[in-house]
């Protein structure tokens, strides 16, 4: 993935460059919107749909997958087919999608759906970063603002729409949320100006097999299958052995070179690991254990998200006066402490649910924002596009995994009292948390070592 600046995109009027910030604001909120809708849903549909959790888990860790590949696929295609014809493309497949999904009565076309929409919502959500880095330079930091803090805002308005929406008309109509982001297709097309394709490569071999491999991880977790397991190492080595004999791989293996680069690649997945198992278990808990509705859902996860986006205003400023090390501690402190909450209160009250999410939600925002701008900072210029594109895919790939972890564990359990149940999935996470800080001490140690004396 690049972002190399487009003689385009740079001679285009201030006013043009407002409004392509504008729409790529509004389709980039329904797309994260509709990552974080489905959470809310999900105890309806595992009772539409005669679902256990660990199944029903596969409608986010699935998504996570694919919306992860597809992004990093699409920044890499734009290189060199014009980003307006991508766009055309990954809109018009999550709009197909959408109205699948909306007529969807079997739990594998729901599925199916899902998946697909993550196709084009990926897409969307990689090339947003693509047109905002290709931007004039003056304005090009305003871009990134206002699409970090969208896409914290989508976070909180998700489960708050999608738990009006699931209660009164059904979980079907969430996919009308989505297929909105079709009705920009025609301002994309006025407004991006008109690139020439360009002869490139694009390593389709290379971006399958890191898919399946994978999905095959995932799948193992759920089913236990020694088959699976089998498929997915011989995957994996094929895998690994091909992408060092390739010239221009999909994903480069110079990067896991760099042991640093790797550290925070391990920290950040573990950070959407909690984040993503965080959002996946709280629609759950509230509905089973207080008996909560889609609204009192969405409202008890609402206010975390906000403060997200609140702290968000002060954590840049934060990075540039201290640096990137004080929010990588203290978010993973939040993030502990958050746990810890959930662990010991989070069946007594919902409020205590509420609480903790703001603990955990603070902790999400500081570590995801530092360690981005700390990778940018560790890398070479001339591998930050991969760099920051392959943390992109970890952090997704941690986020579903972190789903399917909890599903497994909440069907393994199913014989135990709810407080039970809880209390031994969030003491997991917690030694889970310590392994980051035990890895952020080594990364620390290094970057100390490092430093001339």
């Amino acid at each position: 993935m690049t972002s190399t600046t487009s003689p385009q995109l740079e001679s285009m009027v201030p006013i043009q460059e407002n409004k392509i910030i504008l729409i790529l604001s509004f389709t980039i909120l329904l797309v994260v919107m509709n990552t974080t809708m489905f959470n809310v849903a999900l105890p309806s549909i595992i009772i539409d749909f005669s679902l256990n959790s660990s199944t029903a888990s596969w409608l986010v860790s699935g998504y996570s997958i694919m919306f992860a590949i597809a992004s990093l696929a699409f920044s890499r295609l734009s290189d060199f087919i014009p980003v307006s014809r991508l766009l055309f493309f990954g809109i018009s497949i999550l709009g197909i999608a959408s109205i699948i999904g909306f007529f969807s009565n079997h739990f594998l076309l729901l599925l199916g759906a899902r998946i697909v929409q993550a196709v084009g919502g990926g897409g969307i959500m990689g090339l947003g970063i693509i047109i905002a880095g290709r931007l004039r330079l003056s304005r090009r930091a305003r871009a990134m603002a206002i699409i970090t803090s969208t896409a914290s805002l989508a976070f909180g308005l998700g489960p708050l729409i999608g738990g009006i929406i699931t209660q009164y008309l059904g979980w079907n109509y969430l996919f009308v949320i989505s297929s909105i982001s079709v009705l920009s297709i025609p301002f994309f097309h006025l407004l991006l100006p008109r690139e020439v394709l360009q002869k490139g490569h694009f390593d389709l071999f290379g971006a399958i097999l890191t898919g399946l491999s994978v999905t095959g991880l995932l799948l193992f977790l759920t089913t236990f299958s020694y088959i699976i397991f089998a498929a997915t190492v011989v995957l994996f080595v094929v895998w690994w052995r091909y992408l060092h004999k390739r010239k221009e791989p999909f994903i480069p293996p110079i990067l896991f070179r760099n042991r640093q680069y790797t550290k925070l690649l391990l920290i950040v997945c573990i950070t959407f690991f909690i984040n993503f198992a965080n959002l996946f278990l709280m629609p759950i808990m509230l509905t089973t254990t207080f008996q909560q509705g889609p609204i009192e859902v969405g409202m008890i996860i609402f206010p975390g998200a906000i403060i997200a986006v609140i702290a968000g205003q002060f954590i840049g400023r934060v990075i540039d006066r201290f640096g990137n090390m004080p929010l990588i501690i203290s978010g993973q402190l939040f993030l502990l402490s958050a746990t810890i909450l959930f662990a010991l209160l989070s069946t007594i009250s919902p409020y205590f649910i509420l609480v903790a999410y703001m603990f955990a939600s603070v902790g999400f925002t500081s570590l995801s924002t530092s360690i981005s701008n700390e990778i940018t900072r560790i890398l070479p210029m001339t591998q930050v596009g991969s760099g920051i594109g392959v943390a992109q895919l970890i952090q997704f790939f941690g986020g579903g995994l972190g789903v399917t972890i909890s599903g497994l564990l909440l069907t393994l359990q199913n014989s135990l009292s709810p407080e039970t149940i809880y209390r031994n999935i969030f003491n997991c996470f917690f030694f889970v948390i310590m392994i980051a800080i035990l890895i952020y001490g080594l990364y620390y140690r290094s970057s100390r070592l490092k430093q001339p004396s």
